[in-house]
């Protein structure tokens, strides 16, 4: 294996952090310098020296009309609005919707949280144009076709008769606005309520807080940091 690979493996550092790590010369294998492209194999000693970054983790309530990341034209994105420097958005949430999003410098946790087959929960709170028809939770719960596609089992509460909250393991482009299209439910309303562990609670929209202590650890734990 690669030594950037291992060391993002084993959750050192990101493979680009990694690189970083061994040009400055703090990365070894049985006690010999290791250099890009090195090969860690069975039975060898990898070290790395010196002090680890340490990382910033934050949950951050995006707006409505804001774009998490690549705005055209006159859109404006996280990055343009928001007073924290150096970090970036783990996943999306489309310019209509709005809440939790996670940002961190930790690109180690980067896959692990949005991979599709880690089935890492995030809940949503939904609000409908029209009332929800009858055997709407049942529907969505058993898995939507949204077009060449079926979604996976999730868990939905009906919190009113337009609207809901649904909880999922997989992030497909616009798939709640996607599967309640499939019953003629128009979303009017979509918001992100937690993700894993991470509660988006009080916190007001275009507001951030850190991660920090128990919930961190859960957090990270959780992702097999």
């Amino acid at each position: 294996m690669r030594i950037n690979k291992y060391l993002a493996t084993h959750k050192y550092a990101s493979r680009r952090e990694a690189d970083k790590l061994i040009e400055a010369g703090r990365v070894y294998i049985n006690d010999i310098p290791a250099v890009l492209g090195s090969i860690v194999k069975n039975g060898d000693t990898v070290e790395v020296k010196g002090e680890l970054k340490t990382y910033r983790y934050f949950a951050y309530n995006k707006p409505r009309g804001i774009i998490t990341h690549s705005p055209q034209g006159d859109e404006r994105s996280i990055e343009d609005i928001l007073p924290i420097q150096g970090v970036f958005p783990l996943g999306r949430l489309d310019k209509d919707s709005y809440g939790l999003i996670i940002l961190t410098d930790d690109g180690r946790i980067t896959d692990a949280l949005l991979n599709p087959n880690s089935g890492h929960e995030k809940e949503y709170e939904v609000a409908t144009l029209d009332k929800l028809p009858k055997g709407f939770k049942k529907n969505l719960e058993k898995g939507v076709d949204i077009g060449e596609y079926v979604t996976k089992p999730c868990h939905v509460e009906i919190t009113g008769k337009r609207s809901f909250s649904i909880t999922l393991t997989e992030g497909k482009k616009h798939q709640i606005r996607r599967m309640c299209g499939a019953f003629g439910a128009g979303v009017t309303e979509l918001k992100r309520v937690r993700v894993l562990n991470i509660e988006i609670g009080s916190l007001k929209e275009g507001a951030h807080r850190p991660i920090q202590e128990k919930e961190l650890k859960v957090f990270l734990e959780s992702l097999g940091v």
